[in-house]
């Protein structure tokens, strides 16, 4: 009985957890730059102690959720014919400066700030491959597909564009800000291509993220049942057993 509660627990904690990513995808699906989570699963026969047994320790714990990782898929591209819109055609991220640092995103509705300098809609200076502010001087904008800002002719700097080892290396801050995990250090990106007005939509699909969301509450509905179960089967046990101790 203990073990069928764990069990059921066990799938409980990670169908809520699935909920709770499946209610965030949805909820963003018309956030520029989002980029959805998705669940994953890991490897019974490769967990720990896996060289000793087969059926490991991993089977013991329950565990074959490992969580929730960033899908680094595509998202549409809309045109806007605004200069400063940006959008990347590939893996990579623009570099933003924010109060705790350099964090990094897919959202590129840039902006001229007051003072010159090329910003997010928050205000948030935009940064070049050096990690610097892009100054902006009056004029027609140019925007190239390396990436590189010229004003009437003129070159004014070069959009940094950055990638990661992999969707593990990134966690998300908010809708679509992204900072480094695990120590990983971004590398400028290569093969990416800078796409002048145009904005790039989040990578994930209503229709789809409405399907996830009703099976995710479907089946953490079941796992919730499965649990009153096994607690109503502990209670009766208890009653019966405890009084002949």
């Amino acid at each position: 009985m203990g073990s069928g509660f764990y069990a059921a627990f066990s799938g409980w904690l990670a169908r809520s957890e699935a909920l709770d990513a499946a209610a965030s995808n949805l909820a963003n699906a018309g956030t520029q730059g989002f980029r959805a989570e998705r669940e994953y699963f890991r490897s019974a026969l490769m967990g720990p102690g896996a060289l000793g047994d087969q059926l490991d320790s991993t089977v013991n714990n329950f565990g074959v959720l490992g969580g929730n990782q960033l899908d680094l898929g595509q998202g549409a591209l809309t045109h806007t014919g605004n200069p400063l819109d940006v959008a990347i055609e590939g893996q990579g991220f623009f570099a933003i400066r924010v109060k705790n640092g350099i964090r990094y995103t897919r959202d590129g509705g840039f902006q001229r700030s007051a003072n010159g300098t090329l910003v997010t809609s928050e205000g948030e200076p935009v940064l070049d491959t050096k990690n610097r502010p892009i100054p902006i001087p009056a004029g027609t904008i140019t925007i190239g597909a390396n990436g590189a800002i010229s004003v009437n002719g003129a070159v004014a700097g070069n959009l940094g564009v950055f990638s990661f080892p992999s969707a593990a290396s990134i966690t998300p801050e908010g809708a679509n800000r992204f900072a480094p995990a695990n120590g990983a250090k971004p590398l400028p990106a290569t093969g990416e291509t800078i796409r002048q007005g145009a904005l790039e939509g989040s990578n994930q699909n209503v229709i789809q993220g409405t399907m996830d969301l009703i099976l995710a509450q479907r089946q953490a509905e079941m796992m919730q049942k499965a649990l009153v179960l096994f607690d109503n089967d502990l209670d009766k046990t208890a009653s019966e057993q405890l009084p002949r101790v």
